[in-house]
């Protein structure tokens, strides 16, 4: 019973743990970014139009955002079994790092969204606003 819960052991499992979080996110990244890319030639085929970019963009960026919160789960998870000061210091620099990403990365989203909802208002303002013939 001992061996089963040894340090040991139990790094080796986190170890496998982190591994599968940072998969999870960089499948989340990469099936973000592959969507984006497929809309993206939709839309460029469809119209050069660049206002229609957009919602290529906020889709992508909400892959990225939950990919990077994969990526410090994982980032996380390594440093949970006896962290050294090194990783801890490590660590709060990615964590850092990675929810300014995400601070921004949102605010732009969220920025992106007010603009579209704006124009999507302002266009049915102004067909409801034309005179019927």
């Amino acid at each position: 019973m001992d061996a089963l819960l040894s340090e040991d052991w139990l790094k080796q499992t986190v170890d496998l743990l982190v591994r599968l979080v940072e998969l999870a996110g960089a499948v989340v990244i990469f099936v973000g970014a592959a969507v984006a890319f497929a809309r993206f030639l939709v839309t460029a085929v469809r119209t050069r139009d660049a206002e229609r970019f957009v919602p290529v963009r906020l889709n992508l960026g909400r892959f990225l955002a939950l990919g990077l919160e994969f990526q410090l789960a994982s980032d996380i998870l390594r440093t949970a079994i006896a962290p050294t000061l090194r990783e801890i210091g490590e660590l709060a620099a990615i964590a850092a790092i990675r929810t300014a990403l995400n601070y921004f990365l949102g605010r732009e989203i969220k920025e992106e969204r007010s603009e579209l909802a704006k124009a999507a208002a302002a266009a049915s303002g102004a067909t409801s606003a034309a005179p019927p013939e």
